[in-house]
């Protein structure tokens, strides 16, 4: 590999390093596994990755493969930015904003870039940016929240997507956008793996009709797999491969340029809580609160308030948290604030009604509500090194009218493995997450691990819900959900793959079964609360 390393140092503009330090730094992302790469690289320039992408298919094609990871801060928890052969790291040198084009209401960035950093160019433009602001303690870069298809607080970067620039597993590039019938019978005529693809992929459509018609039936936001795939050609023969490369992570080709959509930003926000006897109750209330069109409505178990107070949170709105069954947490971001006091006045009317309250930021300094908007990083941050909560079953969707019963099997779960399973529910995305306390340090938790991802994968299925929802499946998820998909949908992902990947360099390993002994061996000895930064 240092063979290698010397090659691509000498023909990138960027940096290549097979130090042991950075190997061990690049080894771990914000997950439960590791593994080492046996290279680094830093491109400065799209053609960087290029050339990474044209070397490892050439090493491929001569029978030699190695695997090309790229990350952005590393925040994946699901193994999806490590891999063991080339780590591509964008974060670095290819972050910057390219352009914003405030007219247009259009932003143009390079992968690498911080969403965080996105987010307060655009504020300077009066604009925003859908789904920028996340709750966790990483960073996160566009690239990362499009090949993932992470929720932010208030949606999914991936909806604002105008068009993708992307590296093929050849070195090749193409842009996706809406192509006409015309402009697709030109790509099928190309002589290119472009061409190729289309070709492939035109084939595949018609050849699955039936089971392409299905999964464009399934509204359930679902990242296992290639689901989108019934996304790619429309009724009217057009053709647009941007929903592939949505929640792919990086297997089946690398972003190397972004340009999203952007809406006018609001100067002010209101935030609300209610108080609810369990959670339950606080999401039969959040079913009425829809109504208003909130840009955030999330139901908190009381269990992690209590847990968040043991690690130093203090939540002066709510004095006591000791017999709290749940919060409802509720903000509204209109651009106008007469409309965000207008619904506000009409939460208080609906709450009346039931002899509810709530407290408010109108009312209240906005500061005493970080602790409820904060309580992620709160419950990491503050967490003794044996009490952190791992990160493998959040973002699981289920249908509404199936809530209840998911919660009650949730319940039933964490009785039969004896640990407990709070969870924190997204309203507007019918997301749930769950913290279970577990130590890689216990043999038995290791194996509870494993046990729990299967059964859970299979309970969220049994209530017709999807294991990735908030994020894809990568490695570690990857078994189990894969586990829930007949053999129809599994071989039209498979032969996906096939068709953008054809030698298996792009990170192999992720959204693929594994054998679970190899799985085993890529734990980590310990997660802690340093883990999470």
């Amino acid at each position: 590999m240092n063979k290698i390393a010397s090659y691509l140092s000498q023909h990138l503009s960027g940096e290549v390093s097979s130090a042991q330090s950075l190997r061990k730094l690049y080894s771990t992302d914000g997950g439960i596994l590791s593994i080492a790469p046996e290279i680094v690289a830093f491109p400065r320039v799209t053609n960087d990755i290029r050339k990474v992408a044209r070397f490892t298919w050439q090493l491929a094609e001569k029978g030699h493969t190695v695997g090309v990871t790229v990350r952005g801060f590393g925040g994946d928890t699901t193994g999806a930015s490590i891999g063991k052969g080339i780590v591509v790291d964008t974060s670095k040198q290819l972050n910057g904003i390219i352009e914003i084009a405030a007219k247009d209401k259009l932003v143009h960035l390079q992968p690498g870039a911080s969403l965080s950093v996105v987010e307060e160019a655009l504020k300077w433009q009066g604009l925003a940016l859908p789904g920028a602001s996340h709750r966790g303690l990483r960073d996160v870069s566009v690239g990362g929240a499009i090949a993932n298809d992470s929720l932010g607080a208030d949606g999914s970067v991936s909806d604002a997507i105008k068009k993708l620039e992307i590296v093929l597993a050849n070195g090749d590039i193409i842009e996706t956008g809406k192509l006409s019938r015309r402009e697709v019978s030109k790509k099928l005529g190309l002589q290119t793996f472009e061409g190729e693809i289309y070709r492939k992929l035109e084939g595949l459509i018609e050849d699955n009709d039936s089971l392409i018609k299905q999964l464009a039936d399934d509204t359930t936001r679902d990242n296992t797999g290639y689901k989108r795939i019934s996304s790619v050609r429309a009724k009217d023969g057009s053709f647009d491969l941007t929903p592939l490369f949505i929640g792919s992570q990086g297997t089946l080709g690398i972003i190397s340029e972004v340009v999203l959509k952007t809406e006018f930003y609001a100067l002010d926000e209101t935030i609300a809580i209610v108080v609810a006897d369990s959670l339950q109750t606080g999401r039969d209330l959040s079913d009425r609160l829809m109504e208003l069109e909130p840009a955030e409505l999330r139901i908190i178990d009381g269990v992690l308030l209590r847990r968040a107070e043991k690690n130093g949170a203090s939540f002066s709105l709510l004095g006591s948290v000791e017999r709290v069954g749940a919060v409802v947490l509720v903000r509204f971001n209109d651009f106008s604030t007469r409309a965000q006091d207008h619904k506000l006045k009409k939460l208080k009317k609906l709450l009346k009604k039931i002899n509810m309250a709530s407290i408010d930021s109108t009312e209240r300094d906005p500061a005493d509500f970080k602790p409820l908007t904060r309580l992620g990083q709160t419950l990491q941050l503050g967490a003794s090194d044996d009490k952190v909560a791992m990160p493998i079953i959040n973002g699981v969707s289920v249908p509404v009218n199936r809530c209840e019963e998911f919660e009650l099997a949730v319940q039933d779960l964490a009785a039969k493995q004896h640990i407990e399973l709070p969870l924190e529910y997204d309203a507007i995305a019918g997301v749930y997450n769950a913290f279970p306390l577990l130590s890689l340090d216990s043999v038995a938790d290791k194996q509870k691990i494993f046990k729990l991802l299967t059964e859970y994968s299979t309970l969220v299925d049994k209530c017709g819900g999807a294991f990735t929802a908030d994020g894809a499946e990568g490695r570690l998820k990857a078994n189990a959900a894969w586990a829930t998909l007949d053999e129809a949908h599994a071989r039209l992902y498979e032969q996906v793959r096939e068709i953008f990947d054809p030698f298996g360099t792009l990170n192999p390993g992720v959204k693929q079964t594994t054998e679970l002994r190899s799985l085993v061996a890529t734990l980590r000895s310990t997660y802690d609360s340093a883990s999470v930064l």
